[in-house]
């Protein structure tokens, strides 16, 4: 291989990661503006002409952010949503993608907690060099109900906990270490 050959190699090798880095963080950032509830962030993750399918619902990206939150709202005092495992293939401008997510649901009873274990079998596009969802399918594959008392418990007293809101700790730059902030 000649030089001019490597380079080109490294050039696709380069652009190829780029590209997982761009799609897999345009997920995890879909994932953050749930779990604060961030319209702007959601927004920021889905082209305009996208669909969202849970379960029954399919919801065109424009509404989806207000009615996630929503349905959130109404049910949980706060979610986690976690992406494990990460699948992409990549084909020109067009990314399929399986992540495995782990979700947490802290029920508006304060008592209980649900694990949901599922999917999300995402289609993205590159517009315009963005990398944006176009099509989410979210499927459900196990749960686990728990007993939240635990973060009433001494072992948790004085962590900091989440906002469904622009307060939360994550928000703050920089970050500093300090005492300030709601606890439990």
């Amino acid at each position: 291989m000649d030089l001019e050959q490597e380079v080109a190699a490294l050039r696709a090798t380069v652009r190829d990661l780029q590209d997982r880095q761009a799609i897999r963080d345009c997920i995890l950032r879909e994932c953050r503006g749930r779990d604060r509830q961030d319209v702007d962030i959601i927004n920021s993750c889905w082209w305009e002409d996208g669909v969202d399918e849970h379960g029954p619902i399919i919801t065109r990206a424009p509404d989806y952010a207000a009615r996630a939150n929503m349905g959130h709202g109404k049910f949980f005092l706060s979610t986690s949503h976690n992406i494990t495992n990460h699948l992409c293939e990549i084909d020109g401008d067009t990314a399929y993608c399986e992540s495995y997510t782990v979700g947490g649901l802290f029920w508006q009873d304060g008592k209980t907690t649900t694990i949901a274990f599922g999917r999300y079998i995402d289609q993205l596009e590159r517009r315009g060099g963005e990398w944006r969802l176009l099509t989410r399918r979210c499927t459900i594959e196990m749960t686990a109900d728990t007993d939240a008392s635990w973060v009433y418990s001494a072992n948790v007293k004085g962590f900091l906990k989440p906002h469904w809101s622009k307060e939360d700790a994550s928000y703050q730059r920089p970050v500093i270490a300090s005492s300030q902030g709601e606890r439990w």
